[in-house]
């Protein structure tokens, strides 16, 4: 996978928003308008459900010529080689021993940590989030950085930058004038009337 695939819009699902018997059709339409990333992010599922389900995602987004990403659940990434995995801070410490069993795209959430970036850079991840830059319903208790975090990333990186929490289309403007490499949304998607028109609003943006 062309790490050229890491930019535009990047769709996660949501435990509330994305339950199991919409999930996929809700997906089918972003990817019809546009997403170019999915990941599945199920805190709720037992494991052999959320194996279940990014077995299919990962099916569906090769359909659309987009990336499949699964957060967190690094063994199943590594039995199963889905093209991506994300992982967040519990699983820093992990970076060097993932990266070694595991070949596919590698992103890591970095908040607002520039100098924790660079290190998971040189460990090798192919990607970073950096959020939330404004109020998320998803992780109403993350703390909201500067904006300006992302044109200071992408000085200092090599590597693709995603902007994460609380993005829409009333504040993507101010987003897209740091240039980030993905924009990652989850409420204003599925919360539409129209998730395929909403979605190719964002990828339009690209």
């Amino acid at each position: 996978m062309s790490l050229s695939t890491l930019k535009g819009l990047y769709l996660i699902t949501d435990d509330l928003l994305t339950p199991r018997s919409t999930l996929l059709e809700q997906v089918t339409q972003a990817l019809e308008g546009g997403a170019k990333i999915v990941q599945l992010r199920d805190k709720k599922s037992t494991l052999e459900e959320i194996e279940q389900m990014a077995v299919k995602l990962q099916k569906l987004t090769q359909k659309y010529g987009a990336l499949f990403v699964l957060n967190d659940k690094v063994d199943l990434a590594i039995k199963h080689s889905f093209s991506g995995l994300h992982i967040g801070k519990s699983d820093h410490h992990r970076v060097s021993e993932i990266r070694k069993n595991y070949s596919g795209v590698l992103g890591v959430s970095c908040y607002g940590d520039i100098a924790l970036a660079k290190q998971m850079q040189d460990k090798g991840v192919d990607y970073v989030a950096f959020g939330s830059f404004f109020h998320s319903a998803t992780k109403p208790d993350s703390c909201i950085i500067d904006l300006n975090i992302l044109s200071k990333a992408k000085e200092v990186l090599d590597i693709p930058v995603c902007a994460i929490g609380g993005l829409n289309a009333q504040n993507i403007s101010k987003v897209m004038k740091h240039k980030p490499d993905m924009i990652s949304l989850i409420n204003d998607i599925y919360t539409s009337d129209d998730i395929r028109k909403k979605s190719q609003f964002f990828a339009d943006l690209y």
